[in-house]
């Protein structure tokens, strides 16, 4: 597995890493049908590097987190806040305002007037490079999943086939009645209300008496 950032940033790959770091490259540089090995090699290579590279943001932010602290702590922490910047520094980051004044202010240590002439020249460069429109290099993140080599031949994209849209069933019409057009009456239709009967008649009959 490669080792994750060390004090400068790097990464330091084995024989094993790079033989198929190189088969890799040549795969890339001439495309050709490849063994199964071969895809899982660097399919394993490549989960290696996207970990080291997760554990080298981890470890860059927990060091910003502690220069933060020690430069809060100031000059009490000037021994440990200089040595953090230095590593901090050597990893490619760009020194905020804070930065500079703490320097300025521990200016009497020589570490510190050598690191503040240093972050002076960043500082400047960082905004010349705003001047002409550039964008000043950010804090590298976990980089997105290789897909290019995730596509290899045999790869785990073969393992995922694409989905096909199923189609949709036609909607059904009305169900009706075998033989005939009419639709399946409804049960209102087959029994309708019964009517209310009239009201009684207001003179019953009278029976007539026998004669």
């Amino acid at each position: 597995m490669p080792t994750p950032y060390g004090s400068h940033g790097g990464m330091a790959f084995g024989a094993e890493e790079l033989r198929v770091l190189r088969r890799a490259l040549a795969l890339a540089l001439h495309p050709s049908p490849v063994s199964a090995e071969d895809v899982q090699d660097c399919l394993r290579l490549a989960e290696s590097v996207d970990e080291a590279l997760r554990e080298g943001v981890r470890l860059r932010a927990f060091l910003l987190a502690d220069l933060a602290r020690y430069r809060a702590a100031l000059p009490g922490t000037a021994g440990g806040y200089l040595v953090l910047l230095e590593e901090v520094l050597a990893a490619g980051y760009r020194p905020n305002p804070d930065d500079l004044a703490a320097l300025r202010a521990l200016r009497g240590n020589p570490t510190a007037a050598a690191l503040l002439d240093r972050c002076r020249v960043l500082a400047e460069q960082d905004v010349r490079a705003r001047l002409a429109g550039r964008s000043v290099a950010a804090v590298p993140s976990v980089p997105s999943s290789r897909t290019r080599l995730l596509a290899l031949p045999g790869g785990r994209a073969a393992d995922r086939p694409e989905k096909k849209a199923e189609p949709k069933p036609p909607s059904r019409p009305p169900a009706r009645t075998p033989g005939t057009d009419r639709p399946i009456p409804t049960p209102g239709e087959v029994f309708p209300p019964r009517r209310k009967s009239g009201p009684p008649p207001s003179n019953p009959p009278q029976h007539l008496a026998a004669g």
